[in-house]
């Protein structure tokens, strides 16, 4: 299973459903939002990957965090705390609150769905993506390493880029795509 899959099928749906009902969305509008804002996520990720600092980093928030959680339990999406953790996640993935804007704007723009609501869906968007992660983390490598080619930026690009030609985009739209069906 693949993050997004992950993201996806979490308690049959759940998650998904509760996150887009915390700010006033039905579940496809949700899908269709997730859609435009998992690529910026992933690349996000992927750019901080590309260090060894930015790695290590990651590998703390994964092991160290509460983050499967919300996963395990969606109505835990509607609490203030799953807000504050995901925009905190936000900070360290795109790096500004600016940055994170812009992300909603560009959404916004390709899915018709107002910025203000993707500035809200965001930050529990976030933290699902680092629920997954985590929760693939501990089934697929308990035991990685935090460097190289094996380790977690391995197991990260192979989790997000599923038909393996460079671009997650692709993946997300296609996988999204199936869910509207």
């Amino acid at each position: 299973m693949n993050l997004l899959d992950a993201i996806l099928n979490a308690q049959g749906g759940a998650a998904v459903q509760q996150a887009g009902a915390s700010v006033g969305l039905s579940r496809d509008q949700t899908l269709t939002a997730m859609s435009a804002l998992i690529p910026a996520l992933a690349g996000g990720l992927q750019q901080n990957t590309s260090t060894a600092d930015g790695l290590a980093g990651l590998l703390g928030a994964l092991t160290g965090g509460q983050h499967q959680q919300y996963l395990d339990n969606p109505s835990l999406l509607s609490q203030a705390a799953a807000f504050t953790e995901g925009n905190g996640i936000l900070g360290h993935i795109l790096g500004s609150k600016d940055v994170s804007r812009q992300v909603a704007t560009q959404a916004s723009a390709s899915t018709g769905i107002s910025a203000d609501v993707l500035k809200k869906l965001l930050p529990l968007v976030a933290t699902m993506v680092m629920g997954a992660l985590s929760q693939q983390r501990s089934q697929i490598a308990p035991q990685a390493p935090a460097a190289g080619s094996g380790g977690l930026a391995g197991m990260l690009g192979s989790l997000l880029d599923s038909n393996r030609d460079g671009s997650v985009v692709d993946d997300v739209a296609s996988m999204l795509g199936r869910m509207l069906r």
